[in-house]
């Protein structure tokens, strides 16, 4: 007896969502996972590097110009602006 054409398309789809069940996860996604640090580890890590977190409120215009520099900045972001905060207040 011949299936019909949805029951051969159902048994496709079991048959791939058991192997995607049974899957490992692939090398990519796990090799960098045991190095992610939640926060509170993170708090500590900067807390030791003498860090301490620092909000204020800029313009907009401000914000995007220092985002594009950062983007090119080896630091990052916080780098940069400790770097144009140092250099400010000398």
């Amino acid at each position: 007896m011949s299936m019909k054409k949805f029951d051969l398309e159902k048994n496709k789809a079991m048959k791939i969502s058991g192997q995607m069940k049974t899957a490992g996860v692939p090398g990519r996604f796990a090799q960098g996972s045991g190095a992610v640090i939640d926060k509170r580890e993170q708090r500590r890590l900067d807390s030791e590097a003498g860090l301490v977190p620092f909000a204020c409120k800029l313009p907009a215009e401000l914000v995007a110009r220092l985002h594009e520099r950062a983007a090119g900045h080896e630091g990052g972001a916080n780098a940069l602006l400790a770097q144009l905060l140092d250099a400010a207040l000398r």
